[in-house]
């Protein structure tokens, strides 16, 4: 697909929530969305991808309305089951849910890359954009605690994020490449801009970035590069973001977000909560009302970024 007019960077249930306001404010077939794939992990025997899921559901209408993730009038039967033989059950897999990791799983058994088998989700969907893994090869991402080194579902749902987390790193990210549909996606001439949505920069985000291939595709970027703040006024919209701020020892402010990209973004979109901020940014600051809880919110910060592109491309 050359006609990619935007990249969105994204992971989460924040992140998915400016996919879904993307998708339905741009022309179909323009969104090529790059999902983290540092939390995929293996459970029950099955190839589990959180964030891919979950922008999926979103993107489709099926996602949970509350919780963001998982799907919509799941039902729990198979984890029922499973509790009363005295299986695993702190990571909850939805009766519908489930289909989605057995189905992936058997075609991963058969040798299909990632990329494909996404592809073919998100067609079978209805989506007209493309999904895509930040790569077909496995990147792990392990977090550094009080605790010792815990992969990153033992920390992140087992433990609720709990521990004191002191660093991360991303196995594998180092040899992982681009999939083909993501580089051409980056060379598309129809290319306006590159949105980091408003994901955890740290569990979300950085692991896209320790892709040598990825983070460099963003850094020799021509088209505006713009980040969509996930810190409104000192806390975190969703998720343990600020609690991993205040344990790295950064201060929880957008300012420290738009440092933490630094060199990788042109422009900054700021929640009007932390207006009296603008003047601190050294790179072009958009001032809106971030916060998304509707559907109608998705719409309106999409376009809001999209706005700001549109004032950086002229």
């Amino acid at each position: 697909m050359s006609n990619i007019k935007v990249i969105a960077l994204s992971g989460g249930v924040g992140g998915a929530k400016l996919l879904r306001g993307l998708y339905n404010v741009l022309p179909p077939d323009t969104l090529a969305a790059i999902v983290n794939t540092g939390d995929d992990f293996e459970h029950l025997g099955l190839h589990i991808s959180p964030d891919v899921d979950t922008a999926l559901y979103t993107l489709a209408g099926l996602a949970h309305p509350e919780q963001g993730w998982g799907r919509r009038d799941e039902t729990w039967n198979f984890m029922h089951a499973l509790e009363a033989i005295g299986g695993e059950t702190w990571f909850r897999l939805g009766d519908a849910d489930f289909a989605m990791h057995v189905e992936r799983t058997r075609r991963l058994k058969s040798g299909e890359p990632p990329s494909s088998i996404i592809a073919h989700f998100a067609k079978s969907f209805g989506i007209r954009a493309l999904i895509i893994p930040m790569s077909d090869d496995p990147v792990a991402t392990r977090v550094l605690t009080d605790e010792g080194e815990l992969a990153f579902q033992d920390y992140f749902v087992r433990r609720r994020s709990e521990p004191v987390l002191h660093a991360l790193r991303f196995i594998g990210a180092e040899r992982a490449r681009l999939t083909e549909s993501a580089r051409a996606a980056f060379a598309s001439p129809d290319l306006e801009a590159i949105i980091i949505a408003p994901s955890n920069p740290w569990l979300s985000v950085d692991p896209l970035l320790a892709i040598p291939e990825l983070r460099h595709a963003l850094e020799t970027a021509k088209c505006p590069r713009i980040a969509v703040t996930p810190i409104i006024a000192g806390k975190a919209v969703k998720g343990p973001t600020a609690k991993i701020m205040v344990e790295l020892g950064i201060p929880v402010s957008p300012l420290a977000v738009a440092e933490h990209y630094r060199g990788l973004i042109d422009g900054f979109v700021l929640d009007e909560r932390d207006a009296a901020l603008a003047d601190c940014f050294d790179i072009k600051v958009h001032i809106a009302n971030t916060l998304m809880t509707t559907l109608d919110d998705y719409e309106r910060v999409a376009r809001i970024t999209l706005a700001f592109v549109h004032a950086n491309n002229s």
